[in-house]
């Protein structure tokens, strides 16, 4: 599970590293910040179209191989990022980055989950998870420190190198597993006809756009609203990353406690959290707060959805696992960008936080209609045998 965890600990680095040196890439690549926002857009709709491919096509392999060639492929594609010459290539660099994302940490999800009892699952996979909070912790502000220091390109090739040690720690480490004869791309893509994983999908990716939205300019707020130093940027991110690890380590055992409590209450906690950051961020390192509270609620929210999806994807597990962080990344993706569009035009750089508590809101409303839905099925499905019986 820490071999797992090396990479989720690399695929968290480069997630979020780019939010942190954001100020530095627009000027290095001579865009605005809001235009370099959209490179992080670019990497979270690579995340999104990765997973449905990467499930398809990677349904039979062993998955201790699945999760080695992903991570070759992020050792490659955070090279190029560091190489990346215009705003066009980066771009590019970006998405093709963002594939292996959601493959990865499905892949990595299932073997975790194979190794325990099933009531135990929740925190199994959070183990393995914890590689992406402790990232905010230890790799973000250390690569973002390094970005600062040594230019924004030094963040990515640390990443790169990230991916060659968690490569040599899962061969080391990670037991062979012999892949599904019976798992085939059509089965995996089955799931998509699935009514409830629509919903968690959609769910998470307008729920999530208020975390991502505090996320991709977290650096702008701290300074521009909170008259703060640049060097104030890695501790926000620490603290950030900190709340994350508190809400994945809470998170495992909230789901396997109940999983449909954490996931409706989630929404809710985010929302709250997200406002009292915006109340907080005019007041300098007081804000500390409310970050912190967005994190880990944040966390929270993602566990319960992945254990959600492999839930409701049957037996397209690996698609379902994978999925959640497609749709982790699309709110990504329109936590950046609403937030671009409201500092375009004209607001401040807190005003992000408002437009990710009225998506929060929408993922919350998402899932009350799923779980009725849910429960109108079950009902007619109940009464319909009733009937037969008769």
């Amino acid at each position: 599970m820490l071999a797992l965890a090396v990479g989720s600990f690399a695929i968290g680095t480069t997630e979020f590293v780019t939010m942190g040196v954001l100020p530095q890439v627009a000027e290095g690549i001579g865009v605005t910040v809001p235009q370099a926002g959209h490179v992080i857009s670019a990497y979270a709709l690579g995340v999104v179209v990765g997973a449905p491919v990467i499930a398809y096509f990677g349904a039979k392999l062993p998955r201790r191989s699945l999760a080695l060639w992903l991570m070759v492929a992020y050792a490659c594609f955070n090279a190029i990022s560091a190489l990346a010459p215009t705003y066009g290539t980066l771009m590019v660099a970006r998405f093709v980055d963002g594939l292996p994302h959601g493959g990865y940490f499905g892949v990595a999800a299932l073997i975790a989950a194979d190794m325990v009892t099933p009531e135990r699952r929740g925190r199994a996979i959070s183990l393995v998870m914890m590689g992406l909070p402790v990232a905010n912790v230890v790799g973000v502000p250390a690569a973002t420190w390094l970005g600062q220091a040594l230019g924004w390109r030094a963040a990515y090739w640390v990443v790169a190198g990230l991916a060659v040690l968690s490569l040599v720690m899962v061969t080391l480490f990670v037991p062979r597993q012999p892949g599904d004869p019976a798992a085939t791309g059509r089965r995996e893509l089955s799931a998509l006809g699935r009514p409830q994983v629509w919903f968690a999908l959609v769910a998470g990716a307008v729920g999530f756009g208020g975390l991502f939205a505090l996320f991709s300019y977290v650096a702008p707020m701290v300074t521009d609203v909170g008259g703060l130093s640049e060097g104030a940027v890695p501790v926000f991110l620490l603290t950030m990353g900190v709340g994350m690890v508190f809400g994945n380590w809470v998170a495992g055992m909230l789901v396997d406690w109940s999983l449909r409590t954490s996931l409706i209450a989630s929404p809710v906690g985010l929302v709250v959290a997200l406002l009292l950051t915006w109340a907080l961020a005019p007041y300098g390192w007081v804000a500390l707060v409310g970050v912190f509270s967005v994190t880990t609620v944040g966390s929270v929210l993602a566990l319960a959805l992945m254990m959600r999806l492999i839930d409701a994807a049957g037996e397209a597990q690996t698609l379902g696992a994978a999925l959640s962080h497609a749709a982790l990344n699309s709110g990504n993706a329109l936590g950046a960008w609403l937030g671009g569009v409201t500092i375009a035009a004209g607001f401040d750089y807190r005003s992000p936080l408002l437009v990710g508590a009225l998506s929060s809101v929408a993922g919350f409303v998402v899932l009350v209609v799923a779980y009725r839905t849910e429960g109108r099925s079950a009902s007619s499905e109940a009464g319909q045998s009733v009937a037969s019986r008769s």
